[in-house]
Parts: C-alpha cells; sequence; structure tokens
C-alpha cells in the first residue's frame, strides 16, 4: 500500500458516508448501520449484525458506557459530530472499549476516556489482528490509549488524533504506554498530538517500517515518563518535521528517540530522523540525547533544530 493510498483512506472512510443517513438516527438506537439503514440499541448489536461483512456504524452524539467485539469482517466507527460521541469507562474482555480482531477497521471521530483493567493495559482500542486506521479521535485519561498485538502483515494508520493522560508502570511485568505497537508490518502516525503522558514511552512500536510526520510530542506536563519514541525493535522508515518538548519529571530523560533498545529484529539501515524541533521545557536545564542509537546501522541523521543540553546522537 503506497503512502499516498495510506494517508488518504481516513478521508475516503468519512466521506463514503451519506449524510442523510446519519441525521435519520433514532435516539432509542444510537448505533446505524448506514448501509441497511437500520439502527441498534448497543453497539455490539450493530457489529454482530455486520459479522463477516463490510460496512459502516454510524455513532450519535453521547456518553456511552459499553464496549464491543469484532471478530471479522471490515467495519467502520463514525461519529455523526466528531468528539461528541464518548465511550467512557468500560471495556470487553478486560481489555478496550474496541477489540478489534477482524480483516479491518476504521475508527473516525470516537473519544474514548477513563479505561482501566486490573492488568493495567485497559485501553481505548485494543486490535487484535488485521488493518486499522484511526482519523480525528482522542484517548484521554486512560492506562493506554492504543495497544496492538502483533500481525506483520498489518497496517496501523494514525492521523489528526489526541493522546492525553495515558501510561504506567504500575504493572511489574511492564509498563504501559500512550501508544504501543507491536510487530506489524507498516506503521504511520500523522498530524497527532502525545501530551501530558502519566508513565511509560508516549510512542513505542515494533513495527517494521515506520513513518511518523508532523505530530507533537508535548512532554512539559508529563509525570514519570519515558522516551517520546521508542523503536525498541529498530525500524526503516522517518521520523520528520515533529514537535518534541521533554519536560521535567521523568522517569528517563537519557533520549527523546530510542532505536533497537531490545533487539535489532528489524533492520534500521536508511532510517530517516529529520526536520524536527526538540528542546526542553522552559527553564529546564540538562543533558540528553535526540537519538540513542543501540542497532549501529547506517541512519540517516538530520538537519533537526536541537535546543540547548540536546546532543544530536549518541550510540549505546
Amino acid at each position: 500500500m503506497s503512502p499516498l493510498l495510506i494517508g488518504a483512506i481516513a478521508t475516503i472512510a468519512i466521506a463514503a458516508i451519506p449524510t442523510a443517513a446519519l441525521l435519520a438516527q433514532d435516539a432509542r438506537a444510537p448505533f446505524t448501520v448506514v448501509e441497511t439503514k437500520r439502527g441498534y440499541p448497543s453497539l455490539q448489536a450493530a457489529v454482530d449484525a455486520i459479522g463477516g461483512g463490510t460496512a459502516t456504524i454510524a455513532i450519535a452524539p453521547g456518553t456511552y458506557r459499553e464496549c464491543a467485539v469484532q471478530s471479522d469482517g471490515n467495519i467502520t466507527y463514525l461519529a455523526t459530530d466528531p468528539g461528541k460521541s464518548v465511550f467512557a469507562g468500560t471495556t470487553c474482555q478486560g481489555k478496550a472499549a474496541l477489540v478489534l480482531g477482524g480483516r479491518s477497521a476504521r475508527v473516525a471521530g470516537l473519544v474514548f476516556r477513563n479505561m482501566a483493567v486490573p492488568d493495567y493495559n485497559g485501553a481505548g482500542i485494543r486490535l487484535e489482528h488485521g488493518d486499522l486506521t484511526v482519523a480525528q479521535s482522542w484517548f484521554l485519561d486512560s492506562q493506554q490509549g492504543i495497544l496492538t498485538a502483533s500481525d506483520p502483515n498489518g497496517t496501523i494508520v494514525i492521523d489528526k488524533s489526541t493522546f492525553s493522560g495515558l501510561g504506567n508502570c504500575e504493572d511489574q511485568s511492564g509498563c504501559a504506554h500512550s501508544l504501543y505497537v507491536g510487530e506489524y508490518g507498516h506503521l504511520r502516525v500523522t498530524r497527532t498530538r502525545f501530551e501530558r503522558g502519566t508513565g511509560g514511552h508516549y510512542l513505542k512500536a515494533r513495527a517494521k517500517v515506520v513513518e511518523i510526520a508532523s505530530s507533537d510530542f508535548d512532554d512539559s506536563a508529563g509525570r514519570a515518563t519515558n522516551y517520546m519514541i521508542d523503536l525498541p525493535n529498530g525500524a526503516t522508515g522517518q521520523i520528520t518535521n515533529n514537535w518534541f518538548v521533554q519536560g521535567r519529571d521523568k522517569e528517563n530523560y537519557s533520549a527523546f528517540i530510542a532505536i533497537g533498545a531490545e533487539n535489532r529484529s528489524n533492520p534500521s539501515t536508511g532510517l530517516t530522523i529529520a526536520g524536527n524541533d526538540a528542546r526542553f521545557a522552559p527553564s529546564l536545564r540538562r543533558s540528553s540525547a535526540f537519538v540513542a542509537d543501540w542497532t549501529g546501522a547506517a541512519l540517516k541523521l538530520g538537519p533537526n533544530t536541537l535546543g540547548d543540553g540536546i546532543k544530536p546522537f549518541e550510540k549505546r
């Protein structure tokens, strides 16, 4: 899948929804399968009605204390009024508000907040298989925003979304992060904001290819956070034209971006890190590396704009 096609998916998903279908929703059945114009009282009922097919669920404004599991098909979850359809505090299977294991899913305009489960991995979305596109959605004040399993042939696209008040290191087996992607084939994150982290990394990804561009990583109000971007297996692709601010309250402030800190299972030669702006929060004085690399691969670095005390590169 080409980068241009990937970037267009979210726009297509939204543009394909007939306006009349969105306006015809019944308050007693706030989840409408657009293709059949049939409304359902619960999200799970709408998902079950689609089954292994391809369809869009239009979600009316409201706060929903419910969740859904998708085990098949290609489903778009679309807020009729972006930012007004809120899933709050309820998870399925002790995992997330949306547990996605079908062929593909698209999520647009939804808000996920206050997700918590006993193993400290409560998320807005748990992706277990298939492709995922997320557009103009909000992940707020939860243990984790999005958590995925592994699908080496899968693609994840996140555009114009917000991850705020996420992450923790409460579980002794490891930390939760704002966004944690397993061994996927391709991850693309654009025009997205990460802020106010509460532990772990802002973006941790084991994907083979990453494109992280035109996004903000604002750690100025973070608490006990770690790296802004962690690619623990290495990766190829690009980290370009992003804005980074490292805050005071860090569990680890040694680097902004870490490459291959756990292993070198993904090639990293040619990974481009350029056009970024990184600095410390105002009046903060310390030393940190912008990029810390454990792989020894031939990365393509710079030019990047770095504040005082930030070293461009450090080999670990």
